[in-house]
């Protein structure tokens, strides 16, 4: 590689990296807690029974929520993929924010209530947002997506740097007899490229998570349409079939399937007269990925049942290896060791940058009056 090309590829790891070190600092100190969300979340005391998930009411469960909030309504149902319980949420319109809704948590095998904290409150939640949108919505997320995007820039130019700056010595050397600069010119170097799989795949996976908006309208726009368009609904006046009964149909079409989601007519995801599930499969793989049915919200009668497009799919497949929580507490212990790992190459980055500066003012001057 040529000087002139050498220094190209320096400037733009320079300041692909500057620009993004910052808020590349932010993802992973907040992404850290929330890979141990699981642990972190509340204690949920459930008690001790040989009823299998599902036994209670659903209806019943739904009755008291809104009872305990009246004059709200409950746009969803989000059952948990680990424990046998049932969040119901309440709110002021269908079309109401998520950030503003109430749970309601409940045991799917007695119907018992469980008091647990908010899920939209404490140090998990700010966590969440600032990991998720900055709390700044959509606009939010597209910024740290285009960060990420200068990220994966910054590992590539680190990528091909790491050959020229190196070449004079053994792998894994972390020169200790010099300036402290260097000493931490080596770890940088050393961290980087043993960090490079993981941050690479992670910052990856997290800008394409950071497409999530965009892809939910564009399966609203498409999908959500054609699957209503199968199907003329009953729209019998004052009628709705019950919650439980639109389970009961919805898990005799798709065998072998979990429902984690309703959303009921009039939010995001339905339509005014349907119902809409989201089942998971049981296997590593398959519970990772959604499968949209749709149920006519008079009769409950399931109308349509397809596959996510592949962008959809794409994302689902994306979010597990962004937070490495498909493999147990072992994989969580190492993806926050290669975060822990990070933070310091990050950290020496800027150090690195930061202590060069007056060294190389202090080169123009000596230029300027050797001149």
């Amino acid at each position: 590689m040529t000087r002139r090309a050498v220094r190209l590829w320096v400037w733009v790891h320079r300041w692909s990296s500057l620009v993004s070190t910052v808020f590349a600092l932010l993802l992973c100190l907040t992404g850290l807690p929330l890979i141990f969300k699981d642990e972190l979340g509340p204690d949920l005391q459930l008690a001790a029974t040989t009823a299998p998930p599902g036994t209670a009411s659903v209806d019943s469960m739904v009755a008291r929520a809104l009872a305990a909030r009246p004059g709200e309504v409950v746009p969803y149902l989000f059952y948990d993929r680990e424990h046998p319980i049932l969040k119901v949420p309440t709110a002021a319109s269908m079309t109401a924010d998520p950030a503003s809704f109430h749970y309601q948590v409940f045991d799917t095998r007695t119907g018992q209530q469980i008091e647990i904290p908010q899920p939209n409150e404490g140090f998990l939640y700010v966590m969440t947002r600032l990991h998720l949108d900055l709390f700044g919505g959509v606009p939010g997320t597209l910024f740290l997506g285009f960060m990420g995007l200068l990220l994966v820039v910054a590992i590539v130019s680190g990528v091909v740097l790491y050959g020229p700056f190196t070449r004079r010595l053994a792998f894994g050397v972390v020169r200790t007899d010099g300036s402290r600069w260097r000493t931490w010119l080596d770890l940088h170097n050393l961290l980087g490229i043993v960090t490079l799989a993981w941050f690479g795949v992670v910052s990856f996976t997290g800008v394409i998570n950071t497409l999530a908006a965009p892809i939910e309208l564009a399966w609203q726009a498409n999908q959500l349409v054609e699957m209503a368009a199968q199907a003329k609904p009953a729209e019998i006046e004052g009628q709705r079939a019950s919650t439980d009964a639109v389970l009961r149909d919805v898990r005799a079409a798709v065998p072998g399937m979990n429902v984690m989601t309703v959303a009921f007519p009039g939010t995001p995801f339905a339509t005014p007269s349907h119902v809409a599930i989201f089942l998971t499969g049981n296997t590593p793989i398959t519970s990772r990925i959604l499968k949209p049915a749709l149920a006519d919200a008079s009769t409950g009668q399931v109308v349509s049942v397809r596959d996510m497009p592949w962008y959809a799919t794409a994302l689902f497949m994306s979010q597990p290896l962004h937070f490495g929580d498909y493999g147990g507490l072992p994989l969580k212990i190492i993806w926050a060791l290669l975060d822990i790992a990070t933070i310091v190459v990050l950290i020496s980055g800027l150090y690195l940058w930061w202590t060069k500066r007056p060294r190389r003012r202090g080169a123009v001057e000596a230029e300027g009056l050797a001149s």
